[in-house]
């Protein structure tokens, strides 16, 4: 057996056992999530976890300032995060390439970084009218199950996107998550559904959604930020957030700007926290930056400062 092949078998069996360790630690916190843990009068310590969002970075990836592959490395030794949510649209054609998802796997043990979820996008829309084209997209994010899986990851984010009136879109939705919720659950992974336009936006509907379905590895990530419903019209985030808290895996600190006092000026992050820890959510919220005033680095870091200010204040 050549070098190269030992090493090689090393690092796949030393990134299984991580592997595991992270999947277990998953499901315990994805049964921890729901409100039905929650301890009233009784603060964590801490009360919730940081994790970082990789569309964070999305402009210095995209202008290749920093590899993919180096995301795990970055939110280690920038940023001292040790838990990263990956985007498939950095690595969109990998999905089924063993040897790459064996790299990632290799570079987040390296910096003892968990990989926790992937985030899907132009996979297809699981809502979709046609059922031939629902079926499709199914089948596409089916192989991001299984990407996810071998990662060591817990959960896949998806779009519940979908046309027609409020209730079809509901019924379509919920037809399509239910089915890949099922695959997932084969190879124990959750499916989390982001507020992320149109009537995904609207709290009550998403919320809907996850009653028809009604299975325990499907919930939401609630996005602080996203709640454009279209034609100019916006649904009261912190009212969204509270409705879509009771089905939470993970919730997203969407972040643009700040003032002086290190407060993001569209959001209030104190009141927004209360809503998730009040949950009985104590998991982690992944920093999403996504302003312009600042640079991709200092957003993230401001993001950060004003979760762990907050998550003191918590502890006080």
């Amino acid at each position: 057996m050549s070098d190269l092949t030992s090493r090689a078998r090393a690092a796949e069996a030393r990134c299984t056992m991580v592997s595991r360790r992270q999947a277990l630690a998953g499901l315990l916190a994805v049964a921890a999530a729901g409100p039905a843990l929650a301890r009233p009068g009784r603060m964590r310590d801490p009360a919730f976890e940081i994790s970082l969002a990789q569309w964070s970075l999305h402009r210095a990836i995209r202008g290749k300032k920093i590899d993919h592959l180096d995301f795990a490395k970055v939110a280690r030794t920038e940023f001292d995060i040790g838990c990263i949510e990956y985007v498939n649209q950095f690595f969109a054609d990998k999905h089924s390439d063993k040897q790459y998802l064996l790299d990632m796997k290799n570079r987040a043990v390296d910096f003892n970084v968990v990989q926790r979820l992937i985030m899907i996008d132009g996979e297809g829309a699981l809502g979709d009218a046609e059922e031939a084209k629902r079926t499709q997209a199914i089948d596409n994010h089916k192989r991001w199950v299984e990407a996810a899986k071998y990662l060591g990851c817990t959960m896949i984010r998806v779009n519940s996107q979908s046309s027609g009136s409020f209730d079809e879109q509901q019924d379509r939705a919920a037809d399509g998550l239910r089915r890949l919720a099922e695959f997932a659950a084969e190879h124990e992974m959750a499916v989390v559904v982001e507020n992320h336009g149109g009537l995904s936006s609207n709290g009550q509907w998403l919320a809907g959604v996850m009653k028809k379905v009604g299975l325990p590895n499907l919930g939401t990530l609630p996005d602080f930020g996203n709640f454009n419903l279209g034609d100019g019209k916006q649904y009261d985030r912190y009212q969204g957030v509270e409705e879509l808290m009771p089905f939470a895996k993970a919730v997203s600190a969407k972040s643009h700007d700040f003032d002086e006092q290190g407060n993001e000026i569209h959001t209030d992050y104190r009141r927004m926290m209360k809503i998730v820890v009040d949950a009985g959510y104590h998991g982690y919220v992944g920093i999403e930056y996504e302003g312009d005033k600042l640079d991709e680095y200092a957003g993230i870091r401001a993001t950060k400062n004003l979760l762990e200010t907050i998550r003191d204040e918590m502890k006080g």
